[in-house]
Parts: C-alpha cells; structure tokens; sequence
C-alpha cells in the first residue's frame, strides 16, 4: 500500500486552515503530520479537513502554543503520546496504519536563543529533550516505524546556508547535532530525505525577519523525515514543498513530503 506523508510546523492550524486545506487540495498526501497547531484538539477546523478525505486524526493540542496533529485519510490508531522530560507541553503524538507502521509526529523545543544551558533554560531544555528521545529509543527500540516533525536543528552543513557563520546560533551548534545524532543512532533511524536527496542545500525553514526570504535564501532544514531501516528502502519521492513558503500569510516554514511503497 504505498502513501505519502507531509510533515509542516503550521504555526497556528486555526489561522492558517486555508494553507492547509490548500496544501490538501493540491499535494493530496495520504497523511499531513503538522505541528505547532497553537490549538486545543476539540478547536482544531476538522470539518473542512474532512471534506477534502482526511477524516481521521490523533493530536495533542495546547490553547495558544505546542501542539501535534497526525491527519489522514487513511484509518489509524492511536498509539501514546510522550511528555519527554516531563515539560507538560503537547510535542508528540503517534499513530499506527492498519499496514502495522506507526508514526511519530515530534515538535522538539526550538531551545531560545542563547546556546548555553546555564544561561538559557530554554536551550537546556532542548538538549534534555533530544536525549530523552535517544533514550526512548534504546529502551523501546522502534520498528517499521516513521518519525517526522520539526525538530528544530539542522544537523548537515548543507542543511544551513553558512554552516561557519551559523556554528554559534542555535538549531545548529555543535552540541545540537551531537544531541540529534545520538538520538537518530540509538533507534537506528534513517534520514529518508537525505537517503532520497544526499547532496546539495537542503531548506524547510526561512525566517520572517528577512524582508525577501527567497532572495536572501537563508534557510535552514530543520524539519524531517526518518524510517527504521525495515521500511527505510521503501521510500522515495522526497521532496520540500518551498512554494508553501510564499503563499498568503505563510509558516515560516515549508511542507517536507516522503512517499512509502509497503
């Protein structure tokens, strides 16, 4: 049964609902996996989602901040929802298909800042969070299963547009990629959008503070899509919807799509 998931930090369902059904209407992926939902569940516009096929849904959702949707037209199951380092905020939600693949939709901490735990606890957060995804994946040792989301750092060189000058700013610090890494080894998860694209610049994320995003073009890939290695060979398609990034009142963020053949 092959489908294809997209995973986009919305930055507001309720306020970008047309971006979403737009991005359903045109891109019709089987599965949108959207975080930063700033929306109780029960607020969630599910009734327009709906008339476009994607009638299920498992989320977790916070009034005005955080918060995680899997939404989808095919049936799915939850499965658990983890509050990593016991922050009590709404950043992850899994799923299973009736194919047996569970999906793990993340929104890790973006971390502030300043890239010094003692000086920001938001950034100490952050590191505290990525580990307790790497433990979780020791302890549970995830199969046939996808992971998507924003996880806020760009781990690649060619994941920002100046690896030297971005070194010291947060998302893509030495320590954050340490952090990552070690959470991708210890479930052995695979990069299926690097698999798919190994080479060259790679951005799902453009800041608001530039006054012309595409032209200055300096985004970094903060959001992604990993498979354990029993389905990882079954993907493919791996594309980032950048167009998304310059539709009406935009995330500041980019859709990032995988196709499955299982």
């Amino acid at each position: 049964m092959p489908f294809t998931i997209a995973t986009w930090n919305i930055n507001s369902v309720r306020l970008r609902e047309p971006l979403v059904r737009r991005l359903m209407g045109e891109e019709a992926p089987d599965i949108v996996c959207l975080q930063e939902c700033k929306s109780p569940v029960e607020l969630i516009p599910m009734e327009g989602f709906a008339a476009l096929g994607y009638r299920h849904i498992v989320a977790r959702g916070q009034k005005g901040y955080n918060g995680v949707a899997i939404l989808s037209k095919l049936p799915l199951t939850e499965v658990g929802a983890h509050d990593f380092v016991d922050l009590g905020h709404a950043r992850h939600v899994a799923a299973r298909l009736e194919n047996g693949v569970t999906i793990h939709n993340f929104y890790v901490p973006a971390g502030g800042d300043v890239p010094d735990r003692e000086a920001n606890e938001k950034f100490g957060q952050k590191l505290d969070y990525v580990s307790a995804m790497r433990d979780w994946a020791h302890r549970d040792r995830p199969e046939k299963a996808i992971l998507v989301g924003d996880l806020n750092i760009a781990p690649r060189e060619d994941d920002v547009w100046n690896h030297k000058q971005l070194l010291k700013i947060v998302s893509h610090t030495p320590v954050e990629v340490e952090h990552l890494a070690e959470a991708q080894a210890a479930g052995n998860w695979v990069d299926v959008t690097r698999n798919d694209i190994p080479e060259g610049l790679l951005y799902s994320w453009w800041s608001y503070r530039s006054p012309d995003w595409d032209a200055a073009d300096k985004g970094r890939r903060l959001d992604h899509v990993w498979a354990t290695p029993d389905i990882a060979n079954a993907a493919h398609g791996s594309r980032v919807l950048r167009a998304a990034r310059g539709w009406e009142q935009p995330s500041d963020h980019a859709p990032v799509f995988a196709t499955f053949d299982l």
